[in-house]
């Protein structure tokens, strides 16, 4: 279970999150919603230790967590990006391999193993040679899940994952999303479309210029 308890972040003078409070527990997820410049974006950057809270307990399983540790926070949190984040010069295959090779040390057989096996999961199979100009927009953001997955998380984020594909996509990311639940991956998902937001979480947080209380 993941717990964040009074989560404060400034920039500048202009406070954008004003003790946030939130838990998930294990294999669910959690929507964060609210309008353009509540502070989603920001929220999740802070959870995932890509930005620091000026202010905040993070735990997770009850035990106190520094997501900007980063010994450990490659490998408890993964996240896919808005506008995925893929190495352009890399091979899908490489991409997906590059962390778990270099972060966790892992046999480069073993990696590529467990990256076939993602793929191939994510409907991806005989896509590991292609570079990402040669993939969709759909096809990036399965890659960009399977990076994230080969770190083997305990939580998985996402910064607006329909936002970047063409609307008739949302229903196939919307099942990807379920499917993993199924597999029992806790993860957070920041939107501003309520309606997706509905469909795939356990429970919605609604964040708004300082009132972001749960």
């Amino acid at each position: 279970m993941l717990e964040v308890k009074n989560l404060k972040k400034k920039f500048g003078t202009r406070q954008i999150l004003n003790g946030v409070n939130f838990e998930v527990q294990d294999g669910e997820i959690l929507s964060i919603v609210g309008p353009s410049g509540a502070g989603k974006t920001t929220l999740l950057r802070c959870v995932t230790g890509l930005e620091s809270a000026d202010e905040g307990e993070f735990l997770i399983d009850g035990q106190a967590f520094d997501p900007e540790g980063t010994d450990t926070s490659d490998a408890v949190i993964g996240v896919v990006f808005q506008d995925f984040n893929l190495f352009p010069h890399l091979t899908v295959m490489q991409n997906i391999t590059l962390a778990p090779t270099m972060v966790l040390k892992e046999d480069r057989q073993v990696a590529q193993a467990a990256g076939e096996k993602l793929l191939a999961q994510l409907d991806l199979g005989g896509k590991g040679d292609l570079y990402p100009y040669q993939l969709s927009g759909g096809q990036k953001q399965r890659v960009a899940i399977a990076r994230a997955l080969a770190m083997n998380p305990k939580i998985l984020c996402y910064d607006e994952p329909t936002s970047a594909l063409d609307p008739n996509l949302r229903d196939s990311v919307a099942n990807l999303i379920l499917s993993l639940k199924q597999q029992g991956m806790t993860q957070l998902v920041v939107t501003h479309d309520m309606e997706f937001a509905q469909k795939i979480a356990d429970d919605v947080l609604e964040v708004s210029a300082l009132d972001q209380q749960k």
